[in-house]
């Protein structure tokens, strides 16, 4: 681990500080400070919504955002978003949004990466106007983004765009509950739930993100870890409640289709 600080006058002692959020140098550790004989410009990563993540994670991402430099040649933006980010260690991969015009072998990049950290890697690549479109009609490029860790700093003012024919696409992921729900991982189960809750506060105005989604369906369904963690107790109260669910949001959408509206 490596730090480039700047010397800072004090009244009565000179100081260096050091970033809270860092990989290594915990307090009461003992280091050596000497002069730089070659100054390296290095950036540091845009935190977003994002109270706390292990050192050791951030160490990670500074080598997913260093190495995918060096991959690439043209990108616009890096971001770190999904399970990865949440407190502990219960992932099973990093997504990684890759914002770029040019076309990528993401194969070729997740190999690379995962030699380097040992972990597997899931690579969505998608350029500037697409992503900007998905922010405005789906609700989980909203979620997914409102928490992250940016390469580089991003400002999107969108204008939430509810298209019913879109919304109708993007809740056929989550029928998928009723019809799999035995043959789902707590992963899957929670991933098709947070669509389906995600789609319905969209619908409703609300500006969608993870931790109001997360409190949703803890509202609606219970407690959210048993769905997790793949340990419903009660399977035919729970797909009861999420077939009236479902079956509620279904019909707002087919209403909107027939009526042909379409909000801007």
């Amino acid at each position: 681990m490596e730090l480039i600080s700047k010397i800072s006058k004090g009244s009565l002692m000179d100081q260096i500080y050091l970033p809270k959020r860092r990989a290594g140098f915990n307090v009461g550790s003992y280091v050596v400070v000497k002069p730089l004989q070659e100054i390296k410009t290095t950036e540091k990563p845009f935190f977003y919504n994002i109270d706390f993540l292990e050192p050791i994670k951030i160490g990670i991402i500074n080598q997913i955002f260093e190495e995918l430099g060096n991959l690439i040649d043209k990108y616009d933006n890096i971001m770190v978003t999904g399970s990865f980010l949440e407190k502990g260690f219960n992932f099973n991969d990093i997504d990684i949004l890759l914002i770029t015009e040019s076309e990528t072998d993401k194969s070729n990049l997740e190999k690379s990466l995962e030699s380097k950290t040992g972990i597997k890697i899931h690579i969505i690549s998608i350029n500037n106007k697409t992503l900007i479109q998905g922010l405005s009609t789906d609700p989980l490029f909203q979620t997914m983004l409102s928490r992250c860790v940016s390469k580089k700093r991003f400002i999107y003012n969108i204008k939430p765009e509810i298209n019913y024919k879109i919304l109708d696409l993007h809740l056929l992921k989550s029928k998928l509950l009723i019809e799999n729900f035995d043959f789902s991982t707590g992963k899957e189960k929670y991933e098709m739930l947070r669509n389906a809750v995600s789609i319905a506060l969209f619908i409703d105005g609300k500006i969608v993100d993870k931790e109001l989604v997360d409190k949703e369906i803890k509202r609606l369904f219970g407690k959210d870890n048993e769905i997790k963690e793949n340990i419903i107790l009660d399977k035919k109260a729970f797909l009861a409640e999420y077939k009236k669910f479902y079956n509620n949001l279904f019909s707002r959408i087919l209403g909107g289709v027939k009526n042909g509206s379409k909000q801007k």
